[in-house]
């Protein structure tokens, strides 16, 4: 048995999690979740039935992590403590991480759907607004090569993924300090290899349509 069980859908935000597998370079089995028919082994670990969910089999335990933000985390603490923080940044990393994980999604996922927050009611949605969180993460990015400073952490993997996306899908504006980070991320061997895998299981799927 591998390390890892690794419940996907190459067409989901399982790429971040692959990507953090390779950065981290895990040994992990991969099962691929069809939306309409869900394992019950997936439904069991995760009963919203959602993707990614990683299960480490560790220690004669089944561990399982699900969200994106926390196997990340999990798999630097783990298995890369060379992508996990120093304590000088730690301040840093948790910041991107749970900066990408709260705000930035909420506000991507709801300019996406047209929702808008009403006046006066910019507190309660916990992103502010969509320009103000926007600024925010151009603002993190700017004058430094990574969430962390010069060094690359896994804290880029989430966030780097949370950009990346956002160019390519238009849900986030060209701005120079975006372009020249996800330049950067995929650059990277790891990036490139997870990326391959899920962008062939999407050709697969469809010559298989």
């Amino acid at each position: 048995m591998t390390d890892y069980t690794f419940f996907t859908n190459p067409m989901s935000r399982g790429q971040i999690a692959r990507w953090a597998l390779h950065e981290a370079g895990a040994d992990y089995d991969t099962v691929l979740v069809d939306w309409a028919d869900k394992p019950q082994a997936l439904l069991d670990a995760n009963p919203l039935g959602k993707v990614p969910t990683l299960i480490h089999h560790h220690g004669g335990h089944d561990h399982v992590i699900t969200e994106c933000a926390a196997i990340c985390a999990y798999l630097a603490d783990i298995a890369a403590p060379n992508l996990a923080p120093t304590q000088e940044e730690r301040a840093d990393y948790y910041r991107g991480l749970f900066f990408g994980a709260g705000p930035l999604e909420q506000a991507i996922v709801a300019h996406a759907m047209g929702w808008q927050v009403p006046e006066g009611k910019e507190g309660m949605a916990g992103f502010g607004t969509y320009d103000r969180t926007v600024d925010t993460l151009e603002k993190l990015l700017t004058g430094r090569d990574y969430v962390c400073g010069a060094r690359f952490t896994m804290a880029d993997v989430y966030l780097g993924s949370q950009v990346d996306w956002g160019l390519q899908f238009k849900s986030l504006p060209e701005r120079g300090a975006f372009k020249s980070y996800a330049e950067r991320l995929r650059s990277r061997d790891a990036y490139n290899a997870a990326k391959s895998i899920d962008l062939g299981l999407i050709e697969q799927a469809k010559m298989a349509g």
